[in-house]
């Protein structure tokens, strides 16, 4: 029978996990209490002889998508600069990878998204984001764009509902909003709008209570640093895809973060905090110019910030639903995990980097997401080495795997069978499926509506494919230079 988008995500990750960039392989997995993930990782890591990704032993890669070398379906070559990703299951039992690309410049700039008729808000920006159509083991099928002409599309987060919101990460020539990206429905992409109550700000990442529908933004900036931010719904809003950008861009409630310590005193800065188990109270200080009219939104009285605020998922801590925040690196640290617990409206630390770990330095986390088997993935963005690594529910990291092509990791997300874990680096941007003997549940399952239909003509040279037009396929239609 047809996929429930909001059963299938209470049964997962996304209904009962924690923070950051985030889809539903992020969202749509189910957790187990029963499965811990390894205390001690999976090992060493064995460095690969193509100089691409070191991996435990026992672990493989493939290359799904490469910038320049694989190609879109409109046959421009896929672009590059990756980031923040999700993946979904597809109407016919194969996979959707939803991605970003953090193109800061515009549509000529190396890595820009091709700007499609349709589907391009702006003609001055290279970002947007492309969904990419896997095999359940992560073989291409095809890419296609799902929205262009936006700007530094750095995480986002999934929603209950099974679509995407993309974050620009910056707030300079009028950009600086969130966009929704439909992996099935992709003419829903069509004549994408900002969804401007969500604020004009430096976005990096977001999550969604499926229970509220209140969305938790996080801001990666400076001067000053950024925050974390609450969007509070309308009376009678429904989630569904585009009711979002439907809005008014003053409904609902945004507010800024207030974290206070047992004193009361608000406390100006998380990254003061390097003690697990260090907790907040924390209110919500409201935003009353949320296009930044006059002056950026972050520069409010009496609110938390930090250096570095980067991904968001939600996810459960200790039995509570809530946030998983993420603080990447300060000079007394290297990098922070927080949960906020609306609930009791509590801000607790539950992870402190650098780590070592079979003979990995594990710091400055950024883009997470909570794992099928237990306990959260996080991507790397350090000084050093950068990795994907596991965290423990008790807050214990471990590496996953290494780059060893000299750019971060982005995107974790798992497959919605919990066998894949998909994974970008960001420059010049490669899509990475990773199998091994992952401590995972059993697979949730296709749906009833499997098809055979418009099967793959598939090129050996690039790895892409042509299939007939349908509602859950990309045309080529407006394709421009």
């Amino acid at each position: 029978m047809p996929i429930d988008r909001r059963a299938f995500l209470r049964r997962s990750g996304q209904l009962g996990l924690g923070v950051a960039v985030s889809g539903p392989v992020h969202g749509l997995l189910t957790r187990p209490a029963a499965q811990p993930a390894p205390a001690a990782g999976y090992g060493p890591l064995v460095d690969d002889p193509k100089g691409m990704l070191a991996l435990p032993e026992g672990f493989s890669y493939r290359v799904v998508t490469q910038a320049g070398k694989t190609r879109l379906y409109s046959d421009h070559a896929s672009p590059g600069i990756h980031d923040g990703a999700a993946a979904f299951p597809a109407p016919d039992g194969n996979v959707l990878v939803v991605l970003n690309h953090e193109v800061r410049g515009g549509p000529d700039d190396d890595g820009a998204v091709p700007h499609l008729r349709g589907y391009t808000w702006r003609e001055d920006a290279g970002g947007g984001c492309t969904v990419v159509k896997t095999t359940p083991d992560g073989e291409l099928i095809w890419e296609t764009v799902a929205l262009a002409g936006t700007s530094t599309n750095c995480a986002g987060g999934v929603t209950p509902w099974g679509t995407w919101l993309t974050c620009e990460e910056t707030d300079k020539d009028g950009h600086g909003y969130v966009f929704e990206v439909d992996p099935v429905d992709l003419q829903a992409n069509r004549d994408p709008q900002p969804i401007k109550a969500l604020g004009r700000f430096v976005h990096e990442a977001c999550c969604v209570d499926p229970d509220t529908l209140t969305i938790y933004l996080t801001e990666d900036t400076s001067n000053p640093y950024g925050t974390v931010y609450r969007w509070t719904p309308p009376t009678g809003f429904r989630g569904r895809s585009g009711a979002l950008k439907a809005l008014d861009a003053g409904a609902g409630e945004l507010a800024a973060m207030a974290a206070a310590d047992r004193s009361g005193k608000v406390v100006a800065d998380l990254d003061q905090a390097d003690t697990v188990g260090t907790s907040y109270t924390v209110t919500w200080v409201p935003v009353t110019d949320r296009d930044a009219a006059r002056g950026p939104v972050r520069s409010l009285d009496g609110i938390t910030r930090a250096k570095k605020l980067e991904g968001a998922w939600w996810a459960d801590h200790d039995g509570a639903p809530g946030a998983y925040l993420v603080s990447s690196f300060s000079d007394s640290h290297r990098g922070q995990i927080w949960h906020y617990d609306p609930t009791a409206s509590t801000l607790t630390l539950t992870t402190v980097f650098a780590v070592e770990a079979d003979g990995e330095t594990v710091e400055a986390p950024d883009n997470i997401v909570a794992a099928p088997f237990g306990g959260l993935i996080v991507s790397t963005d350090g000084d050093g080495d950068n990795h994907l690594a596991g965290v423990t529910d008790d807050g214990t990291a471990y590496p996953i795997a290494r780059s060893q092509m000299g750019s971060e990791f982005t995107g974790p997300t798992f497959s919605p069978d919990g066998t894949v874990l998909f994974a970008g680096i960001q420059q010049p941007g490669v899509l990475f499926a990773i199998t091994g003997p992952w401590q995972a549940p059993a697979p949730i399952g296709r749906t009833d509506q499997q098809s055979t239909a418009g099967m793959s003509e598939r090129s050996e040279e690039t790895g892409s494919s042509r299939r007939d037009g349908g509602s859950h396929s990309p045309t080529r239609e407006g394709a421009v230079g």
